[in-house]
């Protein structure tokens, strides 16, 4: 009982899948009993057999169509192939399996069992009363209007949303990429820089400790005096400590985040820091046979261990970008001290020849993407910020503005400067990201559901043309002219009558046969439009045949008024 149970509430969650909020079940409802109502009023004017059952099938068919799309498509067709209530109905099936099925080959497979479905079924109906090219050609016509185009318009939709759905991940997906990205260079930049300020501060306390405990030996000091420079040494060892607790926590922070590529070192990266050691990768890039010009403009200043340290990174990375991405070309750098800031820039003209055949015949230069992420954390943190750009002669230009003083920014994050926010950062390497799927790249499914779409309606007014030649030649097969009919006498042989008239056609003339004289007894009748009328005849005339024991033993003329 519990194994019957569980079928059936399966079966139940597959044909009307959820979840049923009151708007959505009041919609489905509500439009199921509207088109098995117009089902059941069509059906009853065009005095189709079984027309009070078109209406409930119709409408559970409507309800079905979201689980079940497949089965509702064929079923709705052969439904459809008996009366024109469904016909309605088919529109929405049609939308639901172009939009619901999956597999291309259930979509099509099923979309041809449709319409097998309702040109047979229309066939066995009108069997004898339509001709089978003008049925057949009606019931395609017909299918790919009501069902073929909801089906192609139902799953461009679907794809869309589809496709919609899949940039939107994407694009967030790369925007949190891009924030993990920047942070990873972050705490490497502070990680070198905690670096640097332990080599620069603990060489100073170094020697502050040194000399203390030179002084503290000193016989010339009194003992307070020598007291004093004890404190002054232990402190100088505590803070030694403190300083290489700080900088090793640090250093586990920024090495516990993995990293694809850093920043490359710059030639002579193995320089003293500061402002003073941008004249040593100068150097260094002129004795690896580049053109570097190197000039300072202004009154010097005295700039801070945090600010010097930053400028000499800035030209540093800055020349390893150079030498990476324009091999060859010459290199210019400059410090100007203007009267609240140093500003630091270094530019280059694009390179002599392609980067790849200096670098291996067509190779693509590596980049970590995340140089200029790392120079611009460190230009935060002194309050300063950092531009790099192409230059209107395709070259490179990278710009640092620098305060003096440094206190723009601290380590803590915070920073007044323009590069707080991570929206402000740039990644080298990884391209634009916009704000919404709509401005990716992608392509399209418009296309080929329009050329479907174009296709059906080409194919449509193809099987209208020769539905309407079809109609001709069919009433053609169905008239007789009055001078054929002159000519034929009764009595004579049926084959001979029959060969002489044309196949006849029971579309036209089946609501005449109950027309005119009673035939003879015991005779079988054909019937014809007449192709011209006369002032005898009048406007719409039928003509007969009657045969008997082989020979025409009647023909009449009448009109069907």
């Amino acid at each position: 009982m519990d194994a019957l149970v569980r079928a059936w509430s399966k079966a139940v969650r597959t044909a009307l899948p959820g979840p049923w909020r009151t708007g959505l079940v009041v919609r489905e409802v509500g439009f199921a009993l509207v088109l098995g109502a117009l089902a059941t009023l069509l059906d009853y004017v065009g005095k189709t057999e079984f027309y009070l059952a078109f209406g409930p099938a119709v409408a559970l068919l409507f309800l079905l169509r979201r689980g079940l799309p497949s089965t509702v498509l064929v079923l709705t067709a052969a439904v459809a192939g008996a009366g024109a209530g469904p016909l309605l109905l088919l529109v929405c099936a049609g939308w639901s399996a172009g939009a619901r099925i999956k597999r291309v080959g259930v979509l099509v497979g099923s979309f041809t069992a449709g319409y097998l479905l309702i040109a047979g079924i229309g066939i066995v109906k009108e069997a004898g009363s339509v001709p089978l090219k003008a049925l057949a050609g009606l019931s395609l016509g017909a299918y790919l209007l009501l069902a073929v185009l909801p089906g192609l318009w139902g799953r461009y939709r679907a794809q869309r949303r589809a496709l919609t759905d899949a940039l939107r991940e994407r694009n967030e997906q790369l925007l949190r990429e891009r924030a993990m990205v920047a942070h990873q260079a972050r705490l490497r930049e502070r990680h070198r820089i905690a670096q640097d300020m332990h080599d620069s501060l603990g060489h100073q306390l170094a020697l502050i400790s040194v000399h203390s405990g030179a002084l503290e030996v000193d016989r010339t000091l009194t003992d307070r005096q020598r007291e004093a420079v004890g404190v002054l040494r232990l402190a100088a060892v505590a803070a030694m400590r403190e300083l290489r607790d700080v900088v090793g926590v640090l250093h586990d922070e920024s090495s516990a985040v993995p990293s694809a590529q850093g920043p490359g070192p710059a030639l002579g990266c193995a320089g003293r820091g500061g402002v003073e050691g941008i004249a040593e990768l100068v150097e260094s890039s002129r004795a690896a046979g580049t053109d570097v010009a190197f000039g300072q403009d202004g009154e010097r200043r005295e700039l801070t261990a945090s600010v010097g340290q930053a400028a000499y990174r800035i030209v540093q990375e800055a020349l390893t970008n150079a030498h990476k991405h324009a091999p060859g070309a010459p290199i210019t750098v400059a410090l100007r001290y203007e009267p609240d800031a140093l500003v630091v820039e270094v530019a280059n003209p694009p390179a002599p020849e392609p980067v790849g055949a200096r670098v291996g015949g067509g190779t693509a230069v590596v980049s970590g993407g995340q140089g200029l992420t790392g120079l611009r954390e460190r230009a935060r943190l002194v309050g300063g910020m950092v531009h790099a750009g192409p230059t209107a002669e395709a070259g490179f230009r990278l710009a640092a503005l620098l305060p003096y003083d440094g206190s723009g920014g601290g380590a803590d994050g915070s920073s007044a400067g323009p590069a707080a926010g991570v929206d402000d950062w740039t990644v080298d390497g990884l391209p634009p990201v916009a704000g919404g799927p709509g401005e990716q790249r992608r392509r399209s499914p418009a296309i080929g559901c329009a050329v479907g779409g174009v296709l059906v309606v080409l194919t449509v007014l193809g099987l209208i043309v020769w539905g309407v030649i079809a109609f001709i030649q069919a009433f053609d097969e169905s008239s007789v002219k009055g001078s054929l009919y002159d000519s034929i006498e009764v009595g004579s042989a049926e084959a001979d009558v029959l060969r002489r008239l044309p196949s006849g056609n029971g579309f036209f003339t089946r609501d005449y046969e109950h027309l005119g004289p009673t035939p003879p007894a015991g005779s079988h009748c054909r019937h014809f439009i007449a192709a011209e009328s006369d002032g005898s005849w009048g406007d719409d005339s039928v003509i007969r045949f009657c045969f008997k024991d082989g020979v025409l033993v009647e023909k009449q003329h009448f009109p069907t008024k």
